[in-house]
This record gives structure tokens, C-alpha cells and sequence, in this order.
């Protein structure tokens, strides 16, 4: 491809053993053999307050904030792993999703989204992987209807964070396909 899809990867967990990001890792890896390029952001590099409109008028925009807005606007699609607290999607993720929605010229308006959830119960955070997609509809995103969620994610992953199950693998791949081929003509 002579100019790849540019694609942003973040995960909603702040845990060093997630598995929203061995899912993640591998949905990039994905991504990148379909063609699209990634830069895969720590959120726990870019910490936020809580948002705050009271906050928001007295200090205006955290500089973290406006560092993952213009990451945002530079690329054409989103990769997110969603991981479910509660059935819901996490503070991490909301907070982040809350801060950037914020800027004069949304960022997430036109955009191309992917979202992936992993969970150790029986339906695999698939209610958060929902109630995400639901939000960045509402933000303006193009939302791909590929499914990826991980039922049992903590026997999901070999010793080296690849998928045991070819099943799993194929989930991801048809995913990360979509994603690069739905940003490829959005983004023409």
C-alpha cells in the first residue's frame, strides 16, 4: 500500500497484565499485516484529571488532553480495546473519550473505529465492546460492525500473547481487515 491507513490504538485498561492489551497487541499486529500503519498509545503515559467543566474553565485544556487530540486528528481510524468493569466500559476509557469530545473541532467526527474487549467471563466484555461503539457513534465515528470480543480471555493467550484458538485469530483478522479497508475508502 502506498500510503497506509494511519490508525490510532489505545486500550480503556491501566493494568500492566491486561488482557485488553494482549488483545490489543494482537489486534495491531493484525492491522499492520492488513495494511494499515498504527501508533499504539499508552493511556497511562498521557494521564488525565477527572473531567471537570469547572476545571475545564479556570486551567482550559490539560496538555495531556490536547497531546491525544491532535494524535486523534492525525489519524484516519481508531483501534480501542474496551475493557468491562461492571458491565460498562472503564473510567479510563470514558474519562478519555470525556477530555478529547471537548476540543473546539471534535476529533472524533469522521473518523473510522474498530473495538475489541477481552474479559475473563462468558461473554467477553461484549457490553462494554457495545456501549463503546454506541459512544463513538454518538461522537460522529464510522463505527465498523465487525465483532471481537474475548470470552475466557485469561486461557485465551499462549506463553507468548498469541491466541490459542484459530477462531479467536480469525475474529481479530476479519476485524483488523475491515477497519483498514472501511478507513482506506472513507478516507480517499
Amino acid at each position: 500500500m502506498a500510503n497506509p491507513i494511519r490508525i490510532l490504538a489505545f486500550s480503556g485498561s491501566a493494568r500492566r497484565e491486561s488482557l485488553n492489551k494482549k488483545l490489543l497487541a494482537v489486534a495491531v499486529a493484525a492491522v499492520r499485516a492488513a495494511g494499515g500503519e498504527v501508533t499504539l498509545v499508552d493511556l497511562t503515559d498521557l494521564p488525565l484529571p477527572l473531567y471537570n467543566g469547572d476545571l475545564e474553565d479556570a486551567e482550559g485544556m490539560p496538555a495531556n488532553a490536547t497531546k491525544l487530540i491532535e494524535l486523534i486528528k492525525s489519524h484516519t481510524a481508531l483501534l480501542i480495546a474496551s475493557p468491562e468493569y461492571n458491565s460498562m466500559y472503564t473510567p479510563l476509557l470514558k474519562n478519555t473519550i470525556d477530555w478529547c469530545s471537548r476540543a473546539d473541532d471534535n476529533p472524533f467526527v469522521g473518523k473510522v473505529a474498530a473495538v475489541v474487549s477481552a474479559s475473563p467471563g462468558p461473554f467477553g466484555g461484549v457490553r462494554s465492546m457495545k456501549l463503546a461503539q454506541q459512544l463513538l457513534l454518538h461522537l460522529g465515528c464510522h463505527v465498523v460492525p465487525a465483532q471481537c470480543f474475548l470470552i475466557r480471555a485469561h486461557e485465551a493467550f499462549d506463553e507468548k500473547g498469541a491466541l490459542k484458538e484459530p477462531r479467536n485469530q480469525k475474529s481479530v483478522d476479519a476485524l483488523a481487515k475491515q477497519l483498514v479497508q472501511t478507513a482506506t475508502k472513507l478516507g480517499a
